[in-house]
């Protein structure tokens, strides 16, 4: 056998997702690359109104105290999905278990145990945000999502998770509040007219 062919010994098999996805990452620096439901998607770099809304929404929870002691607040985290063997997504903004490190599984994601919430700033693919990320973080038993959907003008807050949604889904307008669940670890609740005019060009 040549040396050649001992250092390469795939040469010829294609490439798998998880490969395909990370080249993907390397030739488009800033773009979002994810697999859900055994698809890679490939999104551009947010705009500003999406990193506004980011900035507006980490306040009240790190103001509830949820980037201290038993949880982080975090933007873009990997978490690794069971919907397929080299499924993965990276929410926009998650709030997780304090031992994060130790349920590293692969590829700088995270076992889906440790988040107790994923949020989701709707872009040009928001129907990816809207319908197959439902699926994926229900199957993943991410016990609560949330959508703020730019395009529409509103806020989804999904729970209860089950086999391909979430049993629970309320939709909120600007006007309203949106409380979310004791279950993220304290007390926090949303502005929605905030949000969606953070999500907007200003004028």
């Amino acid at each position: 056998m040549s040396a050649a062919a001992a250092e390469h010994p795939c040469d010829g098999e294609p490439e798998s997702l998880l490969e395909t996805a990370n080249s993907l990452m390397e030739q488009h620096p800033g773009y979002r690359v994810e697999i859900i439901g055994g698809v890679i998607t490939v999104a551009p770099s947010p705009d500003g109104p999406h990193a506004r809304v980011l900035t507006k929404i980490m306040r009240p929870f790190i103001t509830a105290g949820l980037d201290d002691g038993e949880t982080e607040v975090l933007q873009g985290i990997g978490l690794w999905l069971p919907g397929g063997p080299e499924d993965y997504a990276i929410p926009d903004l998650a709030v997780v278990d304090a031992d994060l490190d130790d349920h590293l599984v692969e590829n700088n994601c995270y076992d889906p145990a440790v988040f107790r919430l994923v949020l989701e700033v709707t872009s040009s693919n928001y129907n990816n945000d809207l319908r197959n990320k439902v699926v994926a973080y229900a199957e993943a038993k991410i016990p609560v999502y949330v959508i703020v959907d730019r395009k529409h003008g509103r806020v989804h807050v999904l729970t209860e998770p089950m086999g391909g949604g979430y049993d629970s889904h309320e939709v909120y307008a600007p006007g309203q509040t949106v409380t979310l669940p004791d279950a993220i670890g304290a007390p926090v609740t949303l502005d929605v007219a905030e949000l969606i005019r953070a999500g907007r060009p200003r004028a």
